[in-house]
């Protein structure tokens, strides 16, 4: 078990962690949870080695391998495939020395090993770790150095999945995903087999894929049982018990208090009174509940409502290259009022839609019309990088407040967010939540009749997402967002467009039915980025496409299984040779011994591998047919 015992960790002269303790039993799924700063990811280095405690031990048994997301983006020429398969160093380790080991004892060892850790599904479990991320078969042949960054470090996710730690820290993990890629990954962490620590602020991953919650408030850390809202529930009656007793303790040490004020000088009552100061001494103080209110966020309303459509599309074609669009034959409307969620993996389209309907892409073919003096605020989480390093949320305000007295922009800067000194503070010190409230606040600054949300959770913790989604819910005018935070789909959204396909159709189900949809596609077809750019979207290829999806993942199958059974081959013809060696059962009948189980144990395999073969090339010749 993980044992951390009386622990304090202090960083830059601030006691982040207070003499605390907590046990994490095996095979424990806990959710790590608490305000943005207060120390979650501290503790993770402080469990990796990385960052020594004040006070008291973190003890892990032995033999645990502890695995967590690599800090930076993997990369260079290897697949992706290659870079996943390399993250089980034993499996590398083995297969490498399979390669030049002569000794026949050894050689035993090693098929005997990669026996036991069931080396030969590691290309298949990898291959559908990366599908279950977004990457589709074609993907995962191509190099790492072709992705992006925040492809790349699903790759890395998917290295750190693939590993299997018996102790597995994730540190936010959904950042880097799309809503699919949540999905799944709610999915995949709900039966991981080891201990798994996890940061996070999505409440749906924490009332899916959890059974604890650790929560770090105050410098204490308190384990609960059960899912997010349990701990909600729990945390509300416990904080309710402490106050009313810390109540009581007050009033029990005014009444103390009182005796000792009155008798102390009276010898007859001295000891009595003596007594009340021992038990005051002895009483220990319970603190009572410290109220931590989540700055509002709210959205200035917009002078006048417009009449509706505000914004109508009809067959448009929109993207970056005339010859390759990306969305084609586009047509929808949105009113004054309507709350939109855009579903759809990464790669699909989302980011050109929401820049069509902003008017930052026009459209190669069709139209957009929208309503006379319409106005977009956009809210994207790249453009951090817009923000002015050197400047406070103060000086940003300013600039669009040139005219105003001194009193109304610090009004203005106080309402997005920060108040008093926060509005000097630097945005370059401001924390990425803060940075995610200041854009907030700039997007919506002029009061727009329409918000576009593209990832606005990130960085935001629980409480100041259920801040926002109550700021969508009171604003007036449209909302069309891109999350991957189902809770706020959910509380705010009355519409679901799906973007897939090189158009957009509206959903008719709610989001648990796409959530279906999405854990039984995945893995059983590529995804949609596989598809050639440009290809005419009709509806009459969509038997051949239908075909093509199912084809595609058995093709892999068949590739592995070839693969696997040349493997194996090799595998059996060096121990072949080894057992043809002069005498070997009369020289050394232990290694005799050890190599014919092994060549058996690997007979067994290339079975295996010879079935799933046949299998999955039965299932694509039905499938051709």
């Amino acid at each position: 078990m993980l044992s951390i015992t009386d622990i304090s960790i202090r960083i830059a002269g601030r006691l982040l962690i207070d003499h605390s303790s907590v046990q994490i039993v095996p095979g424990a799924r806990v959710g790590f949870v608490g305000r943005n700063g207060v120390g979650k990811s501290t503790l993770f280095h402080a469990i990796r080695g990385e960052l020594p405690t004040e006070t008291g031990t973190i003890a892990i048994p032995p033999r645990w391998r502890v695995g967590s997301l690599a800090q930076e983006a993997p990369d260079g020429p290897e697949s992706l495939i290659e870079v996943v398969l390399k993250a089980d160093l034993e499996r590398h380790a083995l297969l490498r020395e399979a390669e030049t080991a002569r000794d026949p004892e050894r050689i035993a060892d090693i098929q005997m090993r990669l026996v036991d850790i069931d080396a030969h599904s590691a290309p298949a479990r990898a291959a559908s770790i990366l599908s279950g991320l977004g990457f589709s078969t074609a993907d995962q042949s191509r190099p790492c150095s072709e992705f992006s960054g925040g492809w790349r470090m699903r790759v890395a996710l998917a290295a750190t999945l693939f590993a299997s730690p018996d102790l597995l820290l994730l540190d936010e993990p959904t950042n880097y995903l799309d809503l699919e890629g949540t999905l799944w990954l709610e999915d995949h962490l709900a039966h991981y087999p080891r201990t798994v620590i996890i940061i996070s602020h999505d409440r749906d991953l924490l009332d899916t894929s959890v059974d604890q919650i650790l929560h770090l408030d105050r410098g204490k850390l308190s384990l609960y049982k059960g899912t997010y809202s349990a701990f909600e529930e729990q945390r509300a009656t416990r904080e309710l018990l402490d106050a009313k007793h810390a109540r009581r303790q007050a009033d029990e040490r005014k009444r103390l208090q009182a005796f000792v004020d009155r008798f102390k000088a009276k010898a007859s009552k001295a000891r009595q009174a003596q007594s009340r100061v021992k038990m005051l001494e002895r009483m220990k103080p319970v603190t009572a509940l410290v109220t931590q209110d989540v700055r509002e966020i709210s959205f200035p309303v917009p002078d006048k409502l417009l009449s509706p459509p505000i914004i109508a599309v009809d067959e448009a074609v929109v993207g970056y290259d005339p010859q390759s669009p990306i969305l084609k034959r586009v047509t929808l409307r949105v009113d004054e009022d309507d709350r939109i969620a855009l579903l759809g993996a990464n790669g699909n389209g989302k980011s050109t839609l929401v820049k069509l309907l902003a008017g930052k892409l026009q459209p190669f073919a069709g139209r957009v019309v929208r309503a006379d003096k319409l106005s977009i605020g956009y809210f994207a989480q790249h453009q951090t990088d817009e923000l002015d390093l050197d400047g406070s949320p103060y000086d940003h305000v300013r600039r669009l407040m040139q005219d105003a007295p001194e009193t109304k922009i610090r009004a203005r800067v106080g309402g997005i967010g920060f108040s008093g000194k926060a509005g000097d503070t630097l945005v370059r010190s401001l924390s990425g939540g803060e940075k995610a409230r200041l854009l907030l606040g700039l997007a919506t600054f002029f009061a727009p009749n329409m918000i576009i949300l593209d990832e606005p959770t990130n960085h935001l913790d629980i409480d100041s997402r259920a801040a926002l989604a109550e700021a969508i819910n009171e604003y007036p005018g449209a909302v069309i967002m891109v999350s991957h935070d189902r809770y706020l789909i959910e509380a705010c959204a009355d519409q679901l467009w799906v973007v897939a396909d090189h158009t957009v159709t509206p959903y008719d189900g709610d989001l648990e039915d796409y959530r279906r949809a999405v854990l039984s596609a995945r893995g059983l077809r590529s995804n949609g980025r596989d598809r050639v750019s440009g290809q005419r979207d009709d509806g009459r290829d969509k038997p051949r496409r239908e075909r093509t999806e199912r084809r595609s993942p058995l093709k892999q199958k068949i590739t592995a299984a070839e693969a696997e059974i040349e493997r194996i081959t090799g595998i059996i013809a060096k121990i072949d040779v080894a057992l043809a060696l002069p005498d070997l059962f009369k020289r050394e009948p232990k290694q005799a011994a050890q190599l014919t189980k092994a060549r058996a144990s690997a007979a067994d395999a290339l079975r295996r591998a010879e079935e799933a073969w046949l299998e999955a090339s039965s299932s694509y010749d039905n499938a051709t047919g």
